[in-house]
């Protein structure tokens, strides 16, 4: 492909679908640090108005791919729980607290995450008020790795290449493609994954990349909020509505539904998303440590339910049944296992020790 930015801006804004590889240019571009901030944003925006397209995704977390500063991990089976952001409801952290969870279990966990983009506390943010500033050491993140199963990768230290890109995002302040790629593009390359969309939309295209890119086993979920408003949503699975999923399992896709009576079945009873409403780092952090010094409630329930899903995707619990449905029996047994981490330490353990070691 012949490059003039000035000419792939032309062809977006006349709604021009790009190719897988003209794709992976035009980010390849977009990364390198030669354009202008504005440039960049009339371009993402454009995108963003028209629908970016599956072929576009995978051509852009390949590039994304190809630029990250990789961290080189040893247990294939390492996993990674993160959202887009973008949905709008600035909840409690869910997939950070979840991934402490997780390492309590003995799941290895290397957690990409950002600062907030769109929302009032992203992963970093609440884990630099625990007191775990971002780390640039590799070496430490592989120790972290192995002895207490899990390493926080900061996008920005990763992916080098985001820096101007988080001022044109911070600017715009609306989702952008950068929303969703993120997720798909974690330092350590983990072919386990849960992650969370903002739109059920992008449920399918997520999975088929992430296949198509050499997952094992991965989640994509997205959960339903039914409001005076009308439907909303939220990147993880929730207690606030249905949640739509779309898992790859065995090199098949497979279409789940997890409804408010299956959450009730496994001993999880239902919330508004009101109850989980997050706020400053520092106020969701707090929450955190309550929730791992024992509080019970909504933001305890959604964090055990996220992590019994990514128990099975690690460990494949046969978590769904010949239906295409979630047993409810085997839910309920995974949230007591997790349940039980928090409750015996384990979990607030796992916290002091990376603080320790931050």
């Amino acid at each position: 492909m012949s490059f003039s930015f000035t000419h792939i801006l032309e062809q977006a804004l006349q709604r021009k679908i790009f190719s897988s590889q003209e794709s992976t240019e035009i980010f390849n571009a977009i990364l390198s640090g030669h354009l202008s901030h504005s440039q960049i944003a009339a371009f993402l925006a454009a995108l963003r108005i028209r629908g970016e397209t599956i072929e576009e995704l995978e051509g852009a977390v390949r590039a994304m791919r190809h630029r990250m500063l990789a961290l080189p991990i040893n247990d294939p089976k390492t996993i990674d729980v993160c959202g887009t952001g973008g949905d709008g409801h600035s909840t409690l952290n869910v997939s950070t607290a979840v991934s402490f969870v997780l390492a309590a279990l003995g799941i290895s966990v290397a957690k990409h995450g950002n600062r907030a983009q769109s929302s009032k506390s992203g992963g970093v943010d609440v884990l630099s008020a625990l007191n775990i500033p971002p780390q640039t050491d590799f070496v430490v993140l592989q120790n972290m790795l192995h002895q207490h199963k899990i390493a926080f990768l900061s996008a920005f230290v990763h992916h080098p290449a985001l820096k101007d890109i988080s001022i044109v995002r911070k600017e715009l302040g609306i989702r952008t493609i950068f929303n969703l790629l993120g997720p798909l593009s974690n330092p350590a390359n983990v072919k386990y994954q849960m992650i969370g969309v903002y739109h059920p939309k992008w449920l399918e295209p997520f999975v088929n990349v992430l296949r198509n890119l050499g997952s094992q086993r991965v989640w994509v979920v997205h959960g339903s909020v039914n409001s005076m408003e009308g439907e909303q949503g939220v990147d993880e699975v929730t207690l606030a509505g249905p949640s739509k999923i779309m898992a790859l399992e065995n090199n098949k896709i497979i279409p789940v539904s997890l409804s408010l009576q299956d959450i009730e079945k496994a001993g999880i009873t239902p919330a508004p998303l009101s109850e989980i409403r997050g706020g400053s780092p520092q106020y969701n952090a707090n929450a955190m440590l309550e929730l791992f010094n024992g509080q019970k409630g909504p933001y305890r329930d959604t964090v055990l339910i996220n992590t019994a899903i990514a128990m099975h995707i690690v460990q494949d619990h046969s978590l769904i049944n010949s239906r295409g449905e979630i047993d409810p029996v085997i839910l309920s047994q995974l949230i007591s296992h997790a349940a039980r981490v928090i409750d015996n330490g384990k979990a607030i353990t796992i916290l002091k020790s990376i603080q320790r070691n931050s």
